[in-house]
């Protein structure tokens, strides 16, 4: 399902050459937190005649203003991405949420910065391989509502499922990729069964807030984009989020070790970039 997904754009009129420019900066990064180089920017801003042409532009097409958002975000992921990883997530991770559902009446997982979503399904899927999907929800959020809408279809070109398998199969799994989607016409459609216990949705790292109480926080390759303060403004987030001892995952380049919120975290599979919330 896919929930909430908001405009892409509310800035205020700019009057010069240089405040149309910073206005549009200020605008992705608000929206983003992305800190990016500014080719990406400059090859934006040259598509329009001029700049003033260019400012009409994104006020009156919002296509325009997708295409610039477009140009400036980073939409990397696959199925199965770093292989040890989810190995942890499957032997350690997993584990540790069958026994708290036990007692907890519902799993909670929370996909920040999902994308098209092949991680937020291959999350799914080693849940449902541990019995523990039908009493979880995966929240996978963006701030790309193109990106969100393609991730709630469930829909993923074949041509790259054959790497996706191999990905699967060298996490550890205990079944085949194949049990989990119907392929035709140059298309995987991933089964209903996922996408019903998942939620995708908007949110900003740099501007929203918490939403849930979630056991596990899977990040990975986002935070590396940030600036420092958006990195701990986001970790801050992971961490209220998180209940008692829940975990947090990040991307195999990032880590918590200069971050100012180091200490709210303890690590727990460090070489995969996996920490577990600091006890009170």
């Amino acid at each position: 399902m896919c929930r909430n997904i908001r405009p892409l754009y509310n800035f205020e009129p700019a009057t010069t050459h240089g405040e149309v420019r910073n206005a549009a900066t200020q605008f992705v990064r608000k929206v983003s937190g992305m800190n990016k180089p500014s080719k990406a920017n400059e090859e934006a801003f040259n598509r329009a005649i001029d700049i003033d042409t260019y400012v009409q532009q994104l006020h009156s097409d919002p296509r325009e203003l997708s295409s610039l958002y477009e140009d400036l975000l980073i939409g990397v992921t696959r199925f199965f991405r770093d292989n040890d990883a989810f190995a942890a997530l499957e032997h350690r991770i997993i584990p540790d949420l069958v026994e708290r559902g036990k007692s907890e009446e519902q799993i909670r997982v929370w996909v920040p910065g999902c994308a098209t979503g092949q991680e937020a399904y291959s999350i799914a899927i080693l849940l449902h391989e541990a019995g523990l999907l039908e009493r979880t929800l995966v929240y996978a959020t963006d701030i790309n509502p193109q990106a969100l809408q393609s991730a709630a279809s469930g829909v993923f070109d074949a041509a790259r499922v054959p790497a996706f398998t191999q990905n699967h199969a060298a996490s550890g799994a205990t079944t085949s990729l194949s049990d989990y989607y119907t392929a035709a016409y140059g298309r995987a459609v991933f089964h209903k069964s996922l996408r019903e216990r998942m939620v995708f949705s908007d949110h900003s790292l740099a501007t929203d807030h918490v939403f849930a109480e979630v056991q596990l926080v899977s990040c990975r390759n986002v935070l590396i984009y940030f600036e420092r303060d958006l990195q701990d403004r986001a970790l801050g987030l992971f961490h209220d989020a998180l209940c008692h001892r829940g975990f947090l995952g990040l991307g195999s380049k990032e880590s918590l070790r200069f971050s100012g919120r180091s200490g709210d975290f303890d690590d727990f599979a460090p070489e995969q970039r996996i920490y577990r919330k600091a006890a009170p």
